[in-house]
């Protein structure tokens, strides 16, 4: 009988936690997002509510996939977000997100330098993906603000 995962790329308990860490910061702005999402107010919020619910199935998309590559590895995912921030005002809520996106590319691109080292090609390709993805969600939210 070959064991589930015997083929699979070995990796440390520490890069286990930062794709967990990745996983928490996905489910997180998932979340945030999406209640941004539905709670948008204005003129102003009109016109961005449907940005934020794209943007927030998209993290998603990300948690799921993070996940999968985290759980084929042997580890498993984290079902807990970090702390939500839902703004009460559309410009606070934006500005976070600039924050959160920010803080993403960096731990994303730690995560790549990481996966690189712990010879996991896989994995450093997936988060150059995701990397890409989140200075797209990154440029939204700066150009957004701009007229807020």
């Amino acid at each position: 009988m070959v064991e589930k995962n015997a083929a699979v790329t070995k990796v440390s308990k520490a890069f286990l936690g930062k794709l967990n860490d990745a996983i928490a910061r996905e489910l997180q702005v998932a979340v945030q997002y999406m209640w941004q999402h539905v709670q948008w107010g204005g003129v102003k919020g009109f016109a961005v509510h449907d940005e934020l619910k794209k943007i927030g199935i998209a993290e998603m998309k990300h948690a799921e996939a993070i996940a999968e590559r985290l759980f084929y590895l042997g580890g498993i995912p984290t079902t807990k977000p970090t702390p939500i921030f839902v703004g009460s005002t559309l410009k606070e809520m934006i500005k976070q997100n600039i924050k959160d996106e920010a803080n993403a590319i960096t731990l994303y691109k730690k995560i790549i330098d990481a996966a690189f080292k712990e010879g996991d090609v896989t994995t450093g390709f997936l988060f150059k993906q995701i990397l890409q993805e989140e200075e797209d969600h990154h440029d939204t939210f700066t150009t957004l603000l701009e007229d807020l």
